[in-house]
């Protein structure tokens, strides 16, 4: 169920739960693929647990960095991640990875602690969140 501030992204994988997990859970992996497209990541913290911290930057494709911080919630391996947005755009993000036979159905939820910064972000977001799975689909076929 959708709330209010809340940016839904799905998309089906053709590939098992453990292996979208892996492409999450993975810092290599992650960092490959996570962002917009022309995107790069550099990370210099990746504490896959509850309370442990993901920090990095990420740098557009115009040379612009941006810092990111963000602190898991919660990690349930194979089923969800959680963790908070703390730097620059506020937000809970939640992924669960929900099997479909042979497939996975993954759900991204972003909930904004601001309606005024929801409002103002989420055409980019939406936009951003689809190249993302773009490039994450792109690095489970080639592999």
């Amino acid at each position: 169920m959708m709330q209010e501030r809340e940016i839904l992204t799905e998309r089906t994988f053709p590939v098992p739960v453990h292996r979208l997990y892996t492409a999450w859970s993975d810092p290599d992996q992650l960092a490959r693929w996570w962002g917009p497209a022309g995107f790069r990541n550099l990370f210099s913290e990746f504490d896959l647990r509850p309370g442990g911290y993901w920090r990095f930057i990420m740098s557009g494709p115009d040379g612009t960095d941006y810092r990111n911080e963000s602190r898991f919630a919660e990690v349930v391996p194979d089923e969800r991640i959680v963790f908070d947005h703390l730097s620059g755009h506020r937000f809970r993000a939640s992924f669960e990875f929900l099997p479909r036979g042979e497939q996975t159905l993954l759900r991204w939820s972003m909930v904004f602690e601001e309606a005024d910064e929801y409002e103002r972000m989420k055409e980019f977001i939406i936009r951003a969140n689809s190249e993302n799975l773009d490039r994450l689909e792109a690095m489970l076929t080639s592999l």
